[in-house]
Parts: structure tokens; sequence; C-alpha cells
């Protein structure tokens, strides 16, 4: 019964989506808005169709109703409430089912906001282009991804998840908010699609979809931040990421997005940029389906696994088929996309905004080709290659520091042009500060130039910030008289979005720091212990005590507990762990961390007791260094992207758009 009625909801799915491409095209065709009204209705129906199918499949799941292969190949009798809410988008249908939920809620969103225009073609052909995306995630799960495909034989208990999918709570929310961002970039991409089929290319559309590229971006970054977080919490690497293939398909669109939502900037103000714009949209949103397709074809396995896969050509060809209509739109409308603007100068704000997107271009290309390009060699050569980390962090170091660099230096930049004594004005105390730490960096012996050169350019942004902040706060308070704790909230009010991204460059430059410490200062050892030995590590001295077992349904871990004393102070007990899940060949490890505001004492349980050595266990250790502050810093990113979205407030002496009241 289950199985049956999340099946219609997706049939009703798909004849919603059609019903409102048909009677969509027949209210533009005909110029009758009643018809482009009732069009919009439809995206109700394609989120009740989510809402059900869902539903229906946590039901399923939860009731272990292994009639249906996906509950049987998803969870099983042991599987904790969690981990079987979490099967739900853990594989490969649930995923795509994840991805229509969410596609129904920004469409229904998107109707609503767009509801007083009911008859403006932009938005007409932009819902109809949000239609089409919606019809084929919708015709994957009728098709070749049903989540309710019945079983042919029965089943008293399932398989359960992967057991890396089931031992730590963060699978929760990091796919929900990945998703998300991948979703909400079809907003965006539908209106620029409409803007060049309509002509309308200049600014208008970019006023229309500001916010929920704002959105999309947003969870994408908190996604990405929460993958970074789990993958340390989990895989027991003692690393937070790898430049795997599946890491870098959600990096790539944020690094296309984010260079995109800098460009804007540049076109509102100067009118420049069109094509770029258009481009790095439609970029985007390319790539969250080449993202889908590198993480749910089996093609990162292998070549062959693609071939097999029920989904992979599916992928493919939408992939190329936006591709091709983009950049076939974009060609068609050449002639028209010219801009009015030009840069005045090279040292000014667009300039800078223009080398900022060139670099993170380069980003993207570099990241795209070392997860590509060994999968085009297996392909054509049948060779296997394999690029590791030291590939793209040789490559994308240098082009990380400059961004850092441009982080800094654009934001106090004027537009159009500007003047030796603004920039001196402007520049000379965050200039100071990067030097002063570059050089207590090299005191305290920070290893490599470029660890040196994030600290200083991390000091140097963070100055200019803070000035920049200042400066608005306190000539606010003078104009005005008003006290400084009104003056610092009216400054916000008056530019949220200005403000709110340099939040968001706060939160950039903890990260960056946080990189250069972990990479640059980490410790790392191996260390073999009887009962009550000893060892060091980077002055910790860590103490084995014991080893003990425990078993339930889902599995049965072996847990060492290892005592830590560092300058005096006891740090506690650490309890690295081996856990053996139903159906695994292998043990899965989940590390013990300690978390501080200075470094992580993060412990690895390598080998279980050999009982021919008097039961030593093998025990990794690494001091890793700052590392909250990756988290802190992806905290900073989240709260700036919601302090983008607030409205800005007008009147009240007329704030100024660039400095809250002063130039600053």
């Amino acid at each position: 019964m289950t199985a049956h009625i999340g099946t219609f909801s997706l049939m009703f799915g798909v004849t919603c989506a059609l019903l409102g491409i048909v009677v969509m095209a027949r209210g533009i065709s005909s110029g009758e808005v009643r018809y482009m009204r009732l069009s919009r209705q439809f995206t109700v129906g394609i989120l009740l169709s989510g809402v059900t199918a869902m539903a229906a499949i946590q039901f399923a799941l939860h009731d272990r109703d292994y009639s249906i292969k996906y509950v049987a190949n998803n969870v099983a009798n042991g599987t904790p409430r969690l981990f079987t809410t979490t099967a739900a988008w853990s594989a490969l249908e649930g995923s795509i089912l994840l991805w229509i939920l969410m596609l129904g809620f920004f469409l229904v969103g998107t109707s609503w906001a767009f509801r007083k225009r009911a008859g403006d073609p932009l938005v007409a052909w932009a819902t109809i282009v949000q239609y089409v995306v919606a019809l084929f995630f919708l015709g994957l799960t009728v098709t070749v991804a049903n989540p309710f495909a019945l079983s042919d034989k029965f089943i008293l208990d399932g398989s359960g998840p992967n057991p890396l999918l089931q031992n730590h709570p963060l699978v929760a929310f990091h796919p929900p908010f990945l998703y998300a961002g991948y979703v909400g970039m079809t907003i965006p991409f539908s209106f620029a699609i409409a803007a060049l089929i309509t002509g309308r290319f200049g600014e208008g559309w970019l006023a229309d979809t500001r916010r929920a590229s704002m959105v999309a971006w947003g969870f994408l970054t908190i996604g990405i931040i929460l993958g970074a977080w789990w993958s340390y919490e989990v895989l027991g690497w003692g690393g937070y990421w790898g430049w795997d293939p599946v890491e870098n398909a959600s990096l790539l669109p944020w690094l296309t997005a984010t260079a995109f939502i800098h460009s804007v900037m540049v076109q509102e103000r100067r009118a420049m940029l069109r094509v770029w714009n258009l481009s790095l949209i439609i970029a985007t949103f390319s790539l969250t389906i080449l993202g889908t397709f590198l993480t749910r074809s089996g093609v990162i396995t292998s070549v062959h696994a693609f071939s097999e896969s029920s989904i992979g050509p599916a992928l493919l060809t939408f992939f190329g088929l936006v591709v091709v209509t983009g950049l076939g739109l974009i060609a068609w409308r050449g002639d028209r996309l010219r801009t009015p603007g030009r840069i005045d100068s090279v040292v000014s704000r667009e300039s800078a905004f223009l080398l900022n997107n060139l670099l993170f271009a380069g980003f993207a290309l570099v990241v795209l080709t070392g997860t590509v390009y060994p999968l085009l060699v297996e392909a054509l050569q049948s060779k296997q290659l394999s690029i590791g980390s030291p590939y793209f962090e040789t490559m994308t170091t240098p082009i990380g520091l400059s961004l850092l660099f441009l982080m800094a230096v654009a934001p106090v930049l004027p537009w159009r042009a500007t003047s030796n004594e603004i920039l001196r004005d402007r520049l000379l105390l965050p200039m100071w500060c990067g030097a002063i730490a570059i050089v207590l960096s090299a005191l305290f012996g920070t290893a490599g130039f470029s660890g040196a050169a994030a600290y200083g350019l991390g000091a140097f942004a963070l100055a200019g910030i803070v000035r920049n902040f200042a400066v608005a706060v306190t000539g606010r308070k003078k104009a005005l008289n008003e006290n400084l704790l009104v003056a610092f909230g009216r400054t916000i009010r008056g530019n949220p979005r200005r403000w709110g991204g340099l939040v968001v460059h706060v939160g950039v430059i903890f990260i960056a720091v946080a990189i250069a410490a972990s990479q640059g200062s980490a410790s790392k050892r191996e260390l073999r212990l009887r009962a009550g030995e000893s060892g060091v590590v980077a002055g910790h001295t860590i103490t084995y005590l014991r080893t003990t077992t425990t078993a339930s349904p889902q599995k049965a871990t072996l847990r060492s507990e290892f005592s830590i004393h560092y300058g005096g102070e006891n740090l506690g007990v650490f309890a690295p762990s081996i856990s053996t899940y139903r159906n695994a060949n292998e043990g899965i490890g989940t590390p013990s961390v300690r978390t501080g505001i200075a470094r992580d004492v993060y412990l690895t349980l390598v080998a279980a007791p050999d009982v021919d050595d008097d039961g030593a266990v093998t025990v990794s250790v690494a001091v890793n260094p700052m590392i909250v502050w990756l988290w802190i810093g992806g905290a900073m990113m989240a709260f700036g992207t919601m302090l983008c979205l607030i409205p800005k407030r007008r009147g009240d002496a007329q704030v100024a758009a660039d400095g809250g009241g002063v130039p600053v």
C-alpha cells in the first residue's frame, strides 16, 4: 500500500509539471494572464507530490517494509531510528526524492514571491524552466530511480545503511543543506534563461533573483562546512578535506556561485559583465547537475559502473542539454548583450571584482580538471589514473592567497577610480597589521611561505573590515548624535547586504587561517602501547588504560580508553573505537576528538589489542591547531548570509549605500 501511495504521488508530480508547462506555454503564446496564473498553481502540486512521497518512504523505512527494494537495501531491524530517518536520502533513489522535495519548496516560494506578476513574460518563462527541471527529476523517480520499486523476494531483515552513514548524527544535516544549495540554484538559472529568451537581460532579472541566489549559496556553504566537519569526525584520518571527487563535486558550483554573487554587484552598479553573469549562473546550475552525476552515477568508482548505471546516462544527457541550451542562447543574443559600462581605472572596485571573478573561475577550472581528467583517461585509454592532494594544493594555494589579498583590498576601493591619498588612508593600518602578523608567525615558527602569507593576508583583511565598520559607526554617531549602540545597529540596517558580506569575509578569514595553522603546525604519530604504558606527542602524554567490547543489534564495538595529560592538566579519557556492522566485511573506526580554542587532540584506533603482544594496541594521535576556527568561520559565513537577506532600511538620514553614512 505504501509503495502504491508513493508511486502515485510521484506520477501526480509528473502530471503537474507537464500541465504546468503546457498551460504556461498556452498563456505565453496567447498573452492571456489567466492561463499564466493557473499554471503557477501547479507548483503546489509538485510540492505536495514531494511531501507525500517523502512521507511514504519514511513510513516504509520505519515500518521495515522490506517488500520495497529501497527499504531492504538501506535499513535493517537493528538500525537506530535516527539513521532509519536519514536512510531516506542516503542512497541514489532517496537522494533524488530529496531533490524533488527541496525543489517543490523553492518553486512554491518563488511562485508566491511573484504572485503579483503573473502576466510578466520573464516570470512566465522562468516558471516553464523550473517545471522542466522538476519534470526531469520526477521522471527519474518514476523510471530509472524509483524509490518504491518492489522486491522480488521475501525478506525478513534488510542490509542496513552504509556503515559510514550510520555512525554520526551529522548525516541528518549535511545532505539536506547541500541539496538545498544545489536545488536553490534552479531559481536564478531559470530567470537567466528567461532573460535570454525574452531579451530582458539587463539588471532586472538579477534583482528578481538576488535573495534566491543568496539563500542557495548560503545553504551550499553550510552543506560544505558540515561535510568537512562530518569527514573530520567520522573518517578517522585526522583531516577535514581530502580533495575527494565527492567533495569537489560540491565545491565546484560553490566557486562559480561565489564569483556570480560578487560579479552581480558590478552589473547592478555599473551595468557591466552581463555575459559573464549569465555564463556564471548557467555554469553553476550545470555544475550542480554534474555533481549529482559524479556522486550518483557510479562513475567515480569506475567508468564501467557508469555504463551499468541506470541514472548516469540520463544525468549526463540533461547536463549536456543545460550547457548547450545556455551557451546557445548566449550566442543567439550576443549582439544585444554588450554593456554600456566600462572599467575607468585599473585601481577600482569593479576592476578588483573582475580579477576576483577570474581567480574563482581559474580555481574552478583547476578543481574540475583534477576531478574529471582521471575519468576521461580511464574512459578513453582504459588506464587507472589518480590525481591526489599534492596537485590540488600546489595549484590552488596561490589562487587562494590571491583571493585573500583581493578580499582585503576590494571592499575599500571606490567605484570607478581612486587616488593615492585614499588608498593610503584606507590601507595603511591594515597593511601594518598584516606585516606584524607575518613577523609574529615567523617568530613562532610557522612552517612555509604559504602559512605566513595566509596569516599576514588574514590580518590585513580583518583589520580592513574592522576599520571600515569602525569608521562607519563613529561617523554616523557624530553626524546624527546617536549613542554608540544605536549607531552600531542602524549602520548594519542601513546596508545589511554590505555588512553581511563583510561578516562572510570574516568567516572566510577564520577558515583560511585555520587551514594554514592545521596544515603547517599539526603533529601526528602512531603509538603502540600495552596497558599502563604511555607515549608523548607534541607535549601530550597518552596513557593506555583498557579495552572493552559491546554489542547491539546494529554493530559490535571494540573501544579502547586512553587518558591524556598536557602541561599538568588532565584532558580526560579518550575512547576511539572500531565497530563491525552487520553485512560489513571490515571494521569502521570512530575517532575520539577533544576540541579546544587553540588545538584539537584527535585519537584513532589503528589496530585492536594484539593477544601475542600482551594486548598492545596501536593508536594514531594527532594534535591539530585551530580546527575549531573552521567551524566558527562556517558559522560566521552563515550568519553573514542571513544579514545579507535583511531588507535595506531606507530613510533615517539616507544612510549611504557604501559606508553607513560616511566614506570608508
